[in-house]
């Protein structure tokens, strides 16, 4: 009995069958590959369900607007806030002036959550224009303190003309945020199940660019509830037009040259030989006075130091010192003790009048040397910086119930 050979294939367990319904899914997938020139795209952003996301990637989009001093983006519609570096959301609310648990509760948050820098809260209502002025280191309100002082004080300035008026600059009233031009961005609020890279798909934005504008961290990590700021596109700027070729006809505007023939012999050049200049006389260098700091300033400062802490309206509304413990604090400038008092700290803070609004406040002092209603003058000391880490003193000057930048003053 004749049997007949068993398959080549049958015989390493593969049957004939399978084989043939195999071998069109390897080329298919041979084929696949082969076609890949570049990376492999594992979140399946590229190609999927014939919709391409590359062209969105490869759209320019412009930068976010720059926040003003207390963080504020404003639009005509709405404002969102910028955070700093070791934000919390109430230190957000508090720099911009709206309820802390408001804010948080907008933006599902608690209001001791910590913030990224440059991370965005949207805010339920705008902010208001301008802030109280803020203590600097106790409980002691220093606008209210200076409003005090002027309405106790004598109607004539003790000192006039210690300080110049044209140094003396007017202090403009506080103006409401700028409000940014131009289209007013989209505010997507984040649903369950999004990701950053579901939103950037639906506006075609890239990810980066969402990214950037609301300050997610490097794993682009959104959380339900989020308000989102979706990037603009940048307009390409319009290419000019060609400036047209000006055509002249042959031989129009050239000039026919002189012939050689016509031309003048040239007079002989007599060279006198060179006068040897005298060795110059070495001058002595003349000596220049030392420099002196705000010397023709409308005042003085009151401490020789370090400025640690420049100053920031409606959040730092002067300028820190510091120099060694003990150091003397000396008036700015001539005028009249208007106030002693202290903080909740229980530091003493010292408040000179120098004309009917202008005031000088010198905090976190100690061994006062002068008295209420005593007279000073420029330089005095009135002080002593406090021992320990806090040698520093916390100087300001106010128009009335207006801070004003001690700067523009001491340079």
């Amino acid at each position: 009995m004749t049997r007949t050979p068993p398959n080549r294939t049958e015989s390493r367990g593969l049957p004939r069958a399978r084989l043939l319904a195999v071998l069109p899914l390897a080329g298919m997938l041979t084929g696949v590959l082969a076609a890949c020139q570049g990376p492999l795209d594992y979140d399946l952003r590229g190609q999927l369900g014939a919709f391409n996301t590359a062209g969105a990637a490869q759209t320019a989009t412009a930068h976010r607007p720059s926040p003003d001093a207390r963080g504020l983006i404003s639009y005509p519609s709405y404002q969102v806030a910028v955070a700093q570096r070791g934000d919390t959301v109430s230190d957000v609310a508090a720099r911009i002036g709206l309820p802390p648990a408001e804010v948080a509760r907008f933006n599902g948050m608690e209001t001791g959550d910590k913030m990224r820098q440059g991370e965005v809260l949207a805010l339920p209502r705008r902010a208001p224009d301008s802030l109280p002025g803020s203590a600097a280191a106790g409980a002691v309100d220093i606008a209210t303190l200076a409003g005090q002082a002027i309405e106790t004080a004598p109607l004539t300035s003790p000192n006039p003309g210690s300080v110049t008026p044209t140094a003396i600059q007017p202090v403009p009233k506080p103006q409401p945020p700028k409000v940014q031009a131009g289209p007013e961005p989209v505010r997507h609020k984040v649903k369950r199940g999004e990701t950053a890279y579901t939103i950037s798909r639906l506006y075609q934005v890239p990810v980066k660019s969402l990214a950037e504008w609301n300050g997610l961290g490097s794993d682009f990590a959104v959380r339900e509830g989020q308000f989102l700021l979706i990037p603009l596109k940048e307009k390409a700027a319009p290419r000019p037009a060609p400036a047209a070729a000006a055509v002249t006809e042959p031989g129009a505007g050239s000039v026919t040259p002189v012939p050689p023939s016509a031309s003048q012999p040239l007079p002989e050049e007599k060279v006198e030989p060179a006068a040897v200049a005298p060795a110059a006389e070495t001058l002595p260098k003349p000596e220049l006075p030392e420099p002196t700091r705000a010397s023709s300033a409308a005042m003085a400062y009151p401490v020789q130091g370090k400025i640690v802490k420049t100053y920031a309206k409606g959040r730092n509304d002067g300028i820190d010192i510091a120099a060694a413990a003990g150091a003397p604090v000396n008036a700015a400038e001539a005028g009249t003790v208007a106030a002693i008092t202290k903080d909740s700290n229980n530091v003493p803070i010292v408040v000179i009048r120098h004309s009917q609004k202008l005031l000088t406040v010198y905090q976190n002092v100690g061994n006062i040397t002068v008295k209420k209603g005593e007279s000073v003058v420029r330089g005095q000391r009135i002080a002593s910086l406090r021992g320990g880490d806090d040698a520093y003193v916390h100087f300001e000057v106010r128009d009335g119930f207006e801070s004003i930048d001690p700067l523009s003053y001491l340079n």
